[in-house]
């Protein structure tokens, strides 16, 4: 048997056709139209039979054709879980004297890097091989894809049809653009590709009969299918079906909208199982206590335990908002009562949630709640001041009393105590920097608002030169101190040599042991700067952050890296920033001349912007300290487990939950061999590693984890033309970009623009080498935004697409006013 007709589907029992073949044939077996089509199974591309020994034989089965398609069929291709789409080569138009050379390229695709990586990624085995299709071509008058269900939204209602005219390579290859069709309960919605408005590639009739195609299949194949199609002669043929492997099977089931827009700039990539039960509660805690403060009955907050405890989610290691809960307990509060679509525009939610009837008031008692939550926040803002100084005084005699705890010499249930204590003294009171975040909010929207009468759209980023030069914001303190101690290692022969020459570990040692008053002098300022600055680093809210407290020679790398590129304080005497923000103040008081109450409004606003946009940010290094001694106590924790024989490392700590850690602690354990324990988690850590970032943002449905897949739901595309973000920090700038997603692989940037996906705090240390900052996330008020601005810096944030835009090499030119970025060349 050297290979079996579409005429003879018995025949390919017990032989290896793949999924593809098999699919074709389920296809002619419902009675649809397939091109004549023959599969090689692998068994014969195995026995190692000549290509051009088989060409003969195959053209015997085809009657008159003149051109053929040949496709790989491998095993796992086109399956429910899997789709291998573009793994393997296919040839199109191909005559009979190359079908030979062909079916060899095809065959020998199977074991590309390409497919190899993909089979790792996933976790499939290289089991099975590949069989190859060689198929009648059909002189398409138009070809495309189309989805029982919209593959974006996961919406069953919707069938969407992509057709081109002529052969489908063109629209897979991203060739040509595709008209699309959007047909729902019988009602096709048409959007012609390149803005035409002729003739459709599609008639109606043809787009109906593929939404009947896709109904039958979805009935007799039990879930949503995807199919590629030719239409010749009024007739619909298919070429190839599969399921939709971002949908789930069934359509019912919990819906769940995912978002780490936001989030992913305090946890970027992925995170241990420790870090994600830590912050989980503190979530939880937090949003209730803010949940109250906005009008919510302690009753209501009581039923609903279960919505505040899953404000996250943690899927493949990464930690996301729940948008579910989020638009929950946006529902708890009064204003929902009152205008429930404004609320739901707000989140952005396309597919509305089910909310329980009871979260609803009635209207009079709503409007009361709101009037009497508004005079409570009223004196809440009044009084933020003082609990922001309370607070800060708080954090600091918690951290100073811990700091002086000898953790090493602690056992296992002393630091859990030391850490429940932690919790009820410090991490449960909380309410200033979130009551400070409220506020920065509402104020930042409002100087926003105020501003954009003044600039007719010449100047859109006028709030933010307002808010340049704020000299009290702690973040850029590390850099300013850092950056000082580089200059005094520079001015000084010795230690410059010292730096330039010796690998981390060596300069500290020697610092360390050296009697020279500089090496001295310059170790105790390291000191210094460590006992302030410590925790500021690179993923600094992760617990299993190794930070620069904890080895201070991470610190050493970050100043020799400084002394390499040259890189000194007058660079940043902070005249470029006041010189933006005096500019901004006269074009401000230059439209307000002779308006003495609209100076006053802004007057005021600034001022409040000003001290609450700052204190935001100091009040987000509090969070860093106090995590800080978290660190240090789950860290002793683990060096105690490890010395007792209970794990393998002392850093396997980290790939337990904070309840497993303390039931093991306390006799209540249900799993008591923690070390496979931690060795399956980090085994897991790794396999998340590997797999790469997931979608910003998309839906599960039923089980998250079961039938859904994070990676392609939102699918974001290269962007067409210039690349467009949130301009924060003003400036233009023309340079090589350097793709960063490890700052610990790029010390310095040598005055390159530095591209990311996301920043945390701890990346400041990068922002000096750079003469531009460009982040995929992120907002205005985030924290790249705001570092950027103390430290005159062009920053653009929040650019759809622009890992998939960007590569280092590229030279663009980047305007940290307007937003745009264009591209000078690749």
């Amino acid at each position: 048997m050297h290979f079996i007709s579409d005429t003879e589907p018995h025949k390919a029992t017990g032989a290896t056709i793949g999924g593809k073949a098999g699919n074709l044939l389920r296809l002619k077996a419902l009675g649809l139209s397939v091109p004549r089509f023959v599969v090689i199974p692998w068994e014969t591309l195995r026995a190692d039979i000549p290509e051009s020994g088989l060409v003969p034989g195959l053209l015997n089965a085809f009657e008159e054709t003149r051109l053929f398609a040949v496709r790989s069929s491998a095993t796992g291709e086109d399956g429910a879980a899997f789709s291998f789409a573009g793994q393997f080569e296919s040839y199109l138009n191909v005559p009979p004297d190359e079908l030979a050379a062909r079916i060899a390229d095809v065959r020998q695709s199977a074991f590309s890097d390409r497919v190899t990586a993909y089979r790792k990624h996933h976790g499939l085995s290289d089991a099975g091989g590949v069989a190859v299709i060689v198929q009648q071509m059909v002189d398409a008058e138009a070809a495309g894809v189309a989805f029982g269900a919209n593959p974006l939204t996961g919406n069953r209602q919707q069938k969407v049809i992509n057709a081109v005219f002529g052969l489908g390579d063109r629209l897979v290859s991203g060739e040509v653009n595709a008209d699309e069709f959007v047909l729902e309960s019988g009602v096709i919605q048409s959007i012609l590709a390149d803005g035409r408005q002729d003739q459709p590639a599609l008639t109606d009739g043809q787009i109906r009969r593929l939404g009947e195609i896709l109904d039958l299949l979805e009935k007799e194949l039990g879930r949503p299918q995807d199919i590629e199609f030719a239409v010749r002669n009024e007739k619909v043929y298919l070429l190839q079906t599969r399921p939709i492997t971002t949908l789930k099977a069934k359509s019912t089931g919990n819906y769940i909208l995912w978002d780490n827009s936001n989030i992913i700039e305090s946890y970027p990539g992925v995170t241990t199982p420790l870090t994600f039960s830590f912050i989980s509660k503190s979530y939880e805690i937090a949003y209730k206590l803010f949940s109250a403060y906005l009008g919510v009955s302690e009753l209501v907050i009581r039923k609903n335990e279960r919505v505040f405890a899953n404000t996250l989610g943690f899927l493949n290691g990464r930690v996301y908002y729940n948008l579910k809960t989020w638009y929950h307990m946006l529902a708890m509060l009064p204003g929902y009562s009152i205008n429930a679509r404004y609320m739901e525009k707000m989140m952005g939610v396309k597919e509305p949630f089910d909310i329980p009837e009871s979260y609803r008031l009635p209207k009079g008692k709503a409007w009361w709640s709101i009037a009497k939550m508004a005079v409570q926040m009223l004196f809440r803002f009044r009084a933020l001041p003082r609990k922001r100084r309370e607070f800060m005084q708080l954090v600091d005699s918690t951290i100073s009393e811990y700091k002086a705890i000898p953790f090493a010499e602690k056992s296992a249930d002393e630091l859990m105590h030391l850490y429940l204590n932690f919790e009820r003294k410090l991490l449960l009171e909380w309410k200033a920097p979130l009551l400070n975040d409220f506020f920065a909010m509402i104020w930042f929207g409002m100087l926003q608002k105020q501003c954009e009468p003044f600039t007719g759209g010449s100047n859109p980023n006028l709030h933010n030169d307002l808010l340049c030069g704020s000299n009290d914001i702690i973040s850029v303190q590390p850099v300013h101190r850092s950056i000082a101690l580089a200059a005094r290692i520079a001015a000084v022969p010795a230690l410059k040599e010292l730096f330039l020459i010796e690998n981390e570990q060596v300069i500290y040692e020697m610092l360390s042991t050296s009697n020279d008053p500089e090496f001295v002098g310059l170790k105790a300022d390291i000191d210094r700067y460590i006992a302030d600055f410590g925790e500021r680093c690179v993923g600094e809210l992760k617990l299993e952050t190794i930070s620069y407290g904890q080895e201070p020679p991470r610190f050493i790398k970050v100043l020799k890296s400084y002394v390499e590129t040259g890189i000194t304080g007058a660079q940043f005497s902070g005249e470029r920033e006041d010189v933006i923000r005096t500019n901004a103040e006269r074009e401000t008081a230059r439209h307000l001349k002779g308006k003495t109450l609209g100076r006053w409004k802004m007057g005021l606003t600034l001022r409040y912007t000003r001290e609450l946009v700052s204190a935001r940010e100091n009040l987000r290094y509090e969070r860093t300290r106090a995590f800080g001694i978290v660190r240090e106590i789950f860290t002793f924790i683990g060096k105690r487990f490890y010395t007792d024989g209970l794990l393998d490392n002392a850093r396997d700590i980290f790939y337990l939950t904070k309840e497993e850690i303390f039931d093991y602690i306390e006799g209540t354990a249900v799993t008591q061999d923690i070390k496979a324990l931690a060795a399956l988690r980090q085994k897991e850590f790794h396999t998340y590693q590997q797999m790469g970032p997931l979608s910003e943002r998309f839906a599960t449905y039923g089980v998250p984890y079961d039938g859904n897949d994070f990676f392609n739901i939102d699918r974001v595309e290269r962007p067409e033309g210039d690349l467009k973000g949130i301009g924060c920090s003003p400036g233009r700038v023309t340079g090589r970009v350097r793709v960063v997603t490890d700052p610990a692989e790029a010390p310095s940037l040598n005055g390159d623009i530095l591209v990311t996906t996301s920043t945390d705090p701890g990346w400041v240390t990068l922002f000096p080498g750079a003469s531009g900052i460009i982040v995929e996330r992120g907002s205005l008020l985030s924290h790249s935004a705001i570092v950027s601005r103390e430290m005159g810096k062009p920053c653009i944030v929040g650019v759809t697409g622009l890992l998939k835009s960007l590569k280092t090499g590229d030279v663009i030119e980047m305007d940290g006013s307007t937003g745009i970025i264009r591209t000078i060349s690749q």
